[in-house]
């Protein structure tokens, strides 16, 4: 048996057997090295893992996060609620259009689907189950809201999508995701307004109005944190790094002195939970990196390119079969996972057949999206049934809408790029 399959193998058996992903990566790394090169090559582990996170954009990750984390705790996601529900007013559906808008605003600050999911659900699914919406569907809902966050500028997926992929401009794939991260909010609002619609949940006049002005006074820090963030990578005033660290300082300036429901020992404890959470994630960057030297110089990765690219000329066809298998790996693994393995082998797929870098990554973190709230795993739905206290296996159905629906998005970019590649290409961006 060559060694190439020695380590697929067992990267495939150590996931079956609930390895957690970091260590089946480095594991069956090591494996291949063993089998395919020499025991002697261990020696590089230590060099592998420190070159995979020795990389200046990824400082921007543990950033974001504990931006997300900042945000979270400063109470902004119940002002945004409070600002939405003025907007929208009381109708049918009401609380679940606000309930989509506000995850969809989040994922401006945040960049981390289970972070936005995990804020809206502690503000809306009380109102929500008052209203007369059942557990599942809110649920489902606002997890769907949430997979937006990979999309919506500051993502944490495209950021590492620019590292791993080379020479594509992060500020390019920010600018592209908007759009469609946009386009996929509207796609989740037309079945919540439908299905609410359809079965009574929520009576005009049941779910009080908040003042406009007020409410709008009070979401001012929350709606200015998107436009700081992107106006001043636009502007040319900080690189997506630099973005980061001002993004978290405006969210202590928030916390502490506007809302002042963060307090100094608050921030220390978050600080604590963004290291943890970027601990985990830097952990399975610097273990996938023995996995991506090993595939490399034994050519795993060539090889399983070529026998993609051998499965059909036809490169609409291929496409298609490419966002099925990222779908499924969507369902089962979190989104820096993915990348880290996929992107050796789709690399060359898609030089091969001349698709263009940014738009490509957006179709994968559409995928990915979609993933993150389709069963079994589901990581963004694993949140919220947790906050509402139901079963996982009570939201499939909702579920199932829900991926339709951002379906219908995902196939529009796919037939259209240019609503993925317009906004770079008008603000100058290198495509």
């Amino acid at each position: 048996m060559s060694p190439d399959l020695w380590m697929l193998l067992a990267f495939a058996g150590l996931l079956i057997a609930g390895v957690p992903v970091a260590f089946s990566l480095g594991l069956s790394g090591a494996v291949g090295i063993v089998a395919g090169l020499s025991p002697s090559m261990l020696a590089t582990l230590g060099t592998n893992t420190y070159n995979s996170v020795a990389k200046y954009p990824l400082i921007a990750i543990p950033l974001f996060i504990l931006t997300g984390l900042i945000f979270e705790r400063a109470g902004v996601a119940a002002r945004l609620v409070r600002f939405a529900q003025a907007l929208i007013g009381p109708r049918h559906g009401g609380l679940a259009l606000v309930a989509v808008l506000v995850c969809m605003i989040m994922g401006g600050m945040s960049g981390s689907g289970p972070a936005d999911a995990a804020a809206v659900a502690m503000v809306m699914l009380p109102s929500m189950t008052r209203a007369g919406y059942p557990k599942p569907f809110s649920a489902t809902l606002i997890a769907a809201s949430a997979s937006t966050a990979i999309l919506i500028p500051p993502s944490v997926a495209l950021i590492l999508y620019s590292i791993v992929v080379p020479g594509v401009d992060l500020r390019a794939l920010f600018a592209a995701g908007l759009f469609p991260g946009l386009l996929a909010g509207a796609a989740l609002l037309v079945p919540a307004w439908w299905l609410s619609q359809r079965n009574g949940w929520e009576a005009p006049g049941e779910v009080a109005r908040p003042p406009l002005g007020e409410s709008f006074r009070q979401a001012i820090p929350a709606l200015f944190a998107p436009v700081l963030i992107l106006g001043g990578l636009r502007s040319g005033l900080f690189t997506p790094t630099e973005a980061a660290v001002v993004a978290v300082a405006y969210g202590v300036v928030v916390g502490l002195w506007l809302t002042r429901e963060l307090g100094w020992r608050d921030l220390w404890q978050l600080l604590g939970e963004a290291a943890v959470i970027s601990g985990v994630v830097m952990l399975i960057i610097a273990l996938a990196g023995i996995f991506a030297w090993a595939g490399t110089m034994l050519g795993t990765f060539r090889h399983l390119a070529e026998w993609v690219i051998g499965l059909s000329d036809n490169g609409t066809l291929l496409l298609v079969l490419i966002m099925l298998a990222v779908l499924v790996a969507g369902m089962l693994l979190d989104a820096i996972s993915i990348y880290l393995i996929m992107m050796p082998i789709l690399v060359p797929v898609m030089q091969h057949f001349g698709w263009n870098p940014v738009w490509f990554g957006i179709l994968l973190a559409m995928n990915i999206a979609i993933g993150q709230f389709t069963p079994p795993v589901a990581v963004n739905l694993m949140v919220t049934t947790e906050v509402a206290r139901v079963r996982l296996e009570q939201t499939v159905g909702w579920a199932l809408v829900f991926v339709a629906a951002m379906a219908c998005a995902l196939g529009l970019v796919v037939i259209f790029p240019g609503l993925a590649l317009w906004l770079p290409g008008l603000l100058g961006y290198n495509l």
